[in-house]
């Protein structure tokens, strides 16, 4: 195992925390809150209560500051053999194992509150999402797609925020689940991508190795997938014209995604812009599951 030696930097303590928590590139965060945004306002009928929405928006941000730095402390020694990751907080030694496990901590408190404004089964659906949050990391090591690990803790916020809305969890809430996962499949596969080289040189597995030189196709049987489940979903919620529309602007913008993907020699910052572009595809059905209900 290789010594880094603590890295010597000006930065202040409070902008390497905040380099943790991946909180200087939003658009990470933005993704794991999209789903549970879709759950709330579907399960609500567009209309849900506001102090719920911030409870769901707060745990989302509290939740994957807990994740990120339980992902950094499992790997703060394979991290600064990745170009992508090597600068991170605590794989550079920035910051102490031990400031890292505060943090965590504190993260996971505030989850914890948050959580006792919520009903009893999406309270305890919380607490089931812990260990998957926390494990995740350390699927690489053991799991041949570690990235469907993190799709079923990206699915926890569906089903937290359904139940916080209905109280139970009915068929409605199972497919916008399972579209969770394609979804989460596909584009955290595209983003596994860029490591590609890293990861085989290392020794770690991720769904970009495992598919090998058939990602492409994978990824796009993932986002067929996702347009499947969330086109079932409208029909089972009688979603009107808004919902399709976007949909098929959705879908197209997946289509086109794939084509990229199938491009040889694709530079490796593309992978990171389409994963943001999901982003905004996230962002454009949640409009789209508004205005099919409202309009």
């Amino acid at each position: 195992m290789n010594t880094i030696a603590p890295q010597q930097s000006s930065e202040p303590t409070w902008l390497k925390i905040i380099r943790l928590l991946r909180w200087d590139k939003p658009e990470g965060r933005l993704i794991l809150m999209i789903p549970a945004l879709w759950a709330v306002f579907l399960a609500a009928r567009a209309t849900p209560p506001l102090l719920l929405v911030g409870v769901i928006v707060l745990g989302t941000f509290a939740t994957s500051a807990a994740g990120c730095v339980a992902n950094d402390l499992w790997d703060r020694d394979i991290d600064p053999q990745v170009e992508r990751t090597r600068n991170r907080p605590l794989a550079s030694r920035a910051l102490s194992i031990r400031v890292g496990i505060v943090v965590g901590l504190i993260a996971l408190v505030c989850a914890f509150i948050l959580s006792l404004y919520l009903n009893q089964l999406s309270f305890w659906l919380c607490v089931a999402a812990v260990p998957v949050i926390l494990l995740y990391p350390g699927a690489k090591r053991v799991f041949p797609v570690p990235q469907l690990v993190l799709s079923i803790a990206w699915g926890f916020g569906v089903l937290i925020s359904w139940s916080a809305v209905t109280g139970s969890l009915d068929k409605a809430t199972w497919l916008l689940w399972g579209a969770t996962l394609c979804w989460t499949l596909g584009f955290d596969t595209v983003y596994a991508m860029s490591d590609r080289e890293d990861d085989k040189r290392i020794g770690v597995n991720s769904s970009a190795l495992f598919f090998g030189k058939y990602a492409p196709e994978a990824i796009a049987v993932f986002f067929a997938g996702t347009v499947f489940l969330l086109g079932w979903l409208g029909v089972v919620m009688h979603l009107r014209l808004g919902f399709w529309i976007t949909l098929v602007l959705a879908a197209s913008g997946w289509i086109w995604q794939y084509t990229r993907l199938r491009e040889p020699q694709l530079p490796n910052p593309a992978y990171g812009e389409m994963f943001r572009q999901n982003v905004w595809l996230g962002f454009l059905l949640l409009g789209g599951m508004i205005a099919g209900i409202l309009i």
